[in-house]
């Protein structure tokens, strides 16, 4: 607990929440709680390392911590020698389209991929690469050429829908890698990116027919899965945040179409058709349940999706695809605050801006003049936190107690704001706390 902590680190996390967004690095140094549903997470790995495929709704209120919790996944994910991708959908990305935004979430996934040596995203020839090198030491092991290797291999692939312009293309990256082409190493890396938008081009470049497009979207990235788990990896872990966004969309055959993607692929993942592929998709409470448009408006999609009627008076079961996020209690959410004071002190107990006492009158603060919608989105109460401690440190003057003291005055001095920040869930929530 007292190992200091890097100021670049200290700076990540501190920054990232305080502009309400989950830090890149450094989740492990402000993590609580979600113990059970990290295990059943767990869980879901092991079974995709071993050969399966799974797949987890993450679902929660805005500010409620969705995306901390994938970010956390993913990190688990790395760790237990996965390659993971993640994406963030809007109205140009998304699962289903005809315009070019399901190739351009593909392009991102992409561009996002991670192993555990590139957990910041690019590991794209990493990956490919380390294909090659494994064929070319199986060969070596074999005492037959490397090319009869991958041709092996690729022979696998190229069963699947769309495999066989797949295995030309990853065949092309061994010429280049054995000729010492970059050009042509380089032209199979921008295919396997999505970022080839004719077949012209592509035959041209590679020889083979065909693009990743809208169409074959969800067939890519079950190939591309195949190549991890070639590769020595032991699966692929697919994380997407804000399905919201298909729930806004207005177009009635557009949502349905993306729906159907999604059933799509929760049919595969449950029946263990997709070999070492997992996704996690965050959303709200609205685009899961709302019968009129969301995932609940589908009927095949509410039958697999809706809730365990066993599931009662506090029961839960973690077996289901869809997971909630609760509340934090109040005692993590003093856990969580004592470690992100810990980190704004760079891991030392001696510059802690305040006592225990402090965030015990913080959490006073904010259970009786918010009341229960601060526990319900932890990312308010975080931002609202780290604005009294950069208070505190740039005016070692003043005392926490005049602090809440006077906010509590403000607070009462403005009731309506209260009662608005009681009633709604978004980022204007803090407005009505202001530090």
């Amino acid at each position: 607990m007292n190992q200091p902590i890097k100021a670049k680190d200290r700076d990540t996390v501190i920054q990232s929440l305080q502009a309400g967004v989950v830090p890149r690095k450094g989740q492990h140094l402000i993590q609580v709680g979600r113990v059970a549903e990290i295990k059943a997470v767990v869980r879901d790995l092991e079974r995709m390392a071993e050969g399966g495929s799974a797949i987890r709704f993450v679902i929660g209120e805005y500010g409620s911590g969705k995306t901390f919790f994938l970010s956390l996944v993913r990190s688990i994910a790395l760790e237990k020698k996965l390659v993971t991708a993640h994406a963030d959908l809007t109205p140009d990305r998304r699962l289903h389209a005809t315009g070019g935004q399901a190739r351009s979430l593909y392009a991102e996934l992409m561009q996002n991929l991670s192993t555990r040596t590139k957990p910041d995203g690019g590991a794209l020839p990493s990956v490919v690469e380390r294909f090659v090198m494994t064929a070319v030491g199986e060969g070596r092991d074999r005492q037959i050429d490397p090319e009869v290797v991958i041709r092996e291999k690729l022979d696998y692939l190229s069963e699947m829908v769309g495999g066989y312009d797949f295995a030309e293309v990853i065949a092309a990256y061994w010429r280049g890698h054995d000729n010492g082409n970059e050009e042509l190493k380089a032209n199979a890396i921008r295919w396997l990116r999505g970022e080839f938008t004719t077949r012209t081009d592509a035959r041209q470049a590679l020889g083979v027919r065909t693009i990743i497009d809208d169409a074959n979207f969800y067939d890519q990235l079950k190939l591309f899965t195949q190549l991890v788990r070639l590769a020595g990896y032991e699966g692929f872990l697919i994380c997407l945040d804000e399905l919201v966004n298909l729930y806004k969309l207005a177009n009635t055959q557009a949502r349905k179409s993306n729906y159907e993607q999604i059933l799509r692929i929760l049919n595969d993942c449950l029946q263990g058709h997709s070999v070492g592929l997992g996704f996690m998709l965050g959303g709200t409470p609205d685009f899961l349940m709302d019968t009129r448009r969301g995932l609940y408006s589908y009927p095949a999609l509410q039958s697999r999706l809706s809730e365990n009627t066993f599931a009662v008076n506090g029961l839960v079961d973690y077996n289901n695809p869809v997971l909630r996020l609760g509340n934090l209690s109040p005692e993590d959410l003093f856990v969580l605050l004592s470690k992100i004071r810990h980190v704004f002190a760079s891991g030392n107990p001696e510059n802690y801006l305040l006592p225990d006492e402090g965030i015990q009158g913080f959490m006073l603060h904010c259970s009786q003049r918010i009341g229960e919608a601060y526990f319900r989105t932890p990312r308010n109460t975080v931002k609202a936190f780290i604005d009294l401690l950069s208070v505190l440190e740039q005016n070692p003057q003043v005392s926490w107690k005049d602090l809440v003291i006077q906010v509590n005055i403000n607070s009462e001095s403005n009731p309506d704001l209260l009662a608005h920040a009681a009633e709604t869930d978004t980022d204007d929530d803090l407005a009505s706390f202001r530090l």
